[in-house]
């Protein structure tokens, strides 16, 4: 797209764009089709969530203690584990092998453990190391 407006900048899609962008609705109608809508039997969609929930809660819950980090390692779970089931696709685009998605996951990441830490346990935080 070339908008004058804002100064020619180009907003073009590139695969990384677009494969991302898949991903996230692959996420989102993957949890929509488990959503059981408060039925007492639960569908074969549910009952395999459930099963990742329940194994992923209990990893999290044997590492770290507590589960208060839970969401963000599920996200992120659901995330590479689409994404790399997509590059499984023929003909497609594996959003994982771009080395910007990985620098940008693992520096991401990085930065919030240490802040995290930091805000945590203060400077008795780099006796861990």
């Amino acid at each position: 797209i070339n908008a004058p407006i804002l100064g020619y900048l180009n907003l073009s899609l590139t695969n990384l764009g677009l494969y991302s962008i898949l991903v996230l609705f692959l996420i989102v109608g993957l949890h929509y089709m488990a959503n059981n809508e408060s039925k007492l039997v639960p569908n074969k969609w549910s009952i395999a969530l459930e099963s990742l929930f329940a194994s992923i809660n209990s990893m999290v819950r044997e590492q770290l203690g507590k589960e208060i980090y839970f969401p963000f390692i599920y996200s992120l779970f659901f995330f590479i584990l689409i994404a790399n089931l997509c590059g499984n696709v023929p003909y497609s685009f594996t959003i994982t092998t771009s080395i910007m998605v990985s620098i940008g996951l693992s520096f991401t990441i990085l930065i919030a453990v240490t802040i995290l830490g930091l805000s945590i346990h203060k400077l008795h935080f780099f006796s861990y190391f």
